[in-house]
């Protein structure tokens, strides 16, 4: 942790427990056809793609996925099954952020999209009575940036607007092609492999 002055975070996988699996299934249970095809595990493509890179609406999304399902389905329905990918966010890992950040300067970079992060993201960071933005300086999210991880753009958006440097940072992330793309602009990074914590790196 040499010269090591700030912490930046992917979300799902890192802080947030994530469940493709279950995200697949309910989708199947309410119709979709192709869910097993559509979803991806570290990156997603298609529609989902679009809506992580801002490209496409939630309403747009939306209508595009009923296209895959084989009987009538509702917004609510749609966003609901959606929303199985993810689990929640341990006390734990909110409380190790919130340690942490007494010595570090906290970032979040992530994959994300508008629908999951104004709902159900928002409300896991909650869970120990304090805001998302208590836990973190500054964020960049793929869906205003209009590019995903591994493009390095996203990357030098961090740098560009935390005023960081990368030599200076280390970055946290459940996929390693991300980690090898931040690497090739001088982040330092740290694949947090299943069954790990974000958190064992510090002691």
């Amino acid at each position: 942790m040499n010269n090591i002055k700030n912490l930046l975070f992917d979300l799902g996988g890192v802080i947030i427990d994530i469940n493709r699996d279950r995200c697949v299934a309910a989708y199947t249970r309410a119709g979709m056809r192709d869910a097993e095809d559509m979803l991806g595990v570290y990156k997603q493509s298609g529609i989902f793609l679009l809506l992580e890179e801002g490209k496409v609406t939630p309403e747009e999304f939306r209508a595009e996925m009923r296209k895959h399902f084989d009987c009538p389905v509702s917004d609510d329905t749609i966003d609901d099954c959606f929303f199985q990918f993810l689990l929640g966010i341990p006390v734990e890992r909110l409380r190790a952020l919130e340690r942490l950040a007494n010595q570090y300067h906290i970032y979040l970079l992530s994959n994300t999209n508008t629908i999951m992060f104004n709902s159900v993201i928002r409300e896991f960071f909650r869970a120990d009575g304090h805001d998302l933005e208590y836990y973190a300086e500054d964020m960049v999210l793929s869906y205003e940036a209009h590019c995903c991880k591994p493009d390095q753009r996203i990357f030098q958006m961090c740098i560009d607007k935390f005023g960081i440097r990368p030599e200076e940072t280390l970055f946290f992330d459940d996929g390693q092609a991300n980690c090898d793309a931040a690497q090739l602009l001088g982040f330092r990074t740290h694949c947090v492999k299943p069954g790990t914590e974000f958190y064992d790196y510090f002691k």
